[in-house]
């Protein structure tokens, strides 16, 4: 898919970080959006902010662990566009600490919202693309936590591990079909996108009753760290984003030096070693710099 002039494009997560920067990026390009965040102050930003540089933008508040909330965004798009050819599955959330000390709420909700809102929107919106015959594609937004298992962050790991699997899938499901339908499996580091503050966005149905444990804080002093330290920003993770929709990409891995660490992690498993910190090379290389 190369031309975005007048397409339309579903965005989900679309209130902050890639998702406001793929909104934005979209109306630059003249396509038609359709946007969805939980947060209705914060979709609401996006909507405003596409408008005030000439987009069109539908703005449709939805929870996307819910399937009923994505088949409502559907047909609200299909209403007010007639069609999608670009689908960003992009909403996340994230919990960190020893993976023994997570809740049940824990794994419903961070599960809920990284694998069954890419679920629930492959299911939602994929079989309009193929009624409609006309070249489309998704993009999956996974992480390089679903390439790698760092310490302090099962819940999230396992969740993007998923999603790499489903979407790889996707891709071999796809040729199957023969469907004019593409597909890329975005996977970045560290960027400041929000992420480390998505507690803000946890339903109160969800919310832990008991308070923080010690390795759940340091994992999220560290996440902060990290991503406040991500020398990419979200648009230039965006712009990534759309040269590899242009190029029919399935890999995107926005931050090269990652590499290292993942071909350790396969070599581990090639010559069955027990797993290597992927954390390990990062701070060596911090300590050489």
């Amino acid at each position: 898919m190369d031309r975005f002039e007048n397409k339309v494009a579903v965005i989900t997560g679309a209130g902050s970080g890639f998702g406001r920067e793929f909104a934005l990026m979209g109306a630059s390009l003249g396509m038609k959006l359709a946007l969805a965040d939980i947060d209705d102050a914060a979709l609401a930003a996006t909507v405003d902010a596409v408008r005030a540089q000439g987009g069109q933008a539908l703005g449709v508040r939805t929870d996307v662990s819910d399937a009923s909330e994505v088949d409502a965004l559907a047909r609200a798009t299909l209403d007010a566009y007639g069609g999608v050819h670009l689908l960003f599955n992009n909403a996340g959330v994230g919990a960190g600490g020893f993976v023994w000390e997570n809740s049940p709420k824990d794994w419903q909700w961070v599960f809920g919202v990284n694998v069954m809102g890419v679920a629930n929107g492959l299911r939602a919106f994929k079989p309009i693309m193929l009624e409609q015959g006309e070249p489309a594609h998704i993009v999956n937004t996974a992480s390089v936590a679903g390439l790698l298992a760092a310490p302090a962050m099962g819940v999230y790991n396992a969740s993007k591990h998923a999603v790499v699997g489903l979407t790889e899938t996707l891709y071999h499901d796809l040729r199957l079909a023969r469907a004019p339908v593409g597909v890329s499996l975005l996977c970045p580091a560290f960027v400041p996108t929000g992420i480390a503050d998505a507690e803000r966005a946890r339903p109160a149905t969800l919310a832990n009753d008991a308070p923080p444990t010690a390795s759940q804080k340091m994992a999220a002093r560290q996440l902060t760290r990290a991503v406040e330290g991500g020398r990419l920003s979200s648009r230039d993770v965006a712009a990534l984003t759309f040269d590899a929709v242009r190029e029919g990409r399935f890999y995107v891995i926005t931050h090269p030096n990652i590499m290292s660490s993942i071909r350790l992690r396969l070599d581990d498993i090639a010559q069955l070693r027990s797993p290597t910190d992927p954390m390990s090379l990062r701070r060596e290389a911090n300590r050489s710099d």
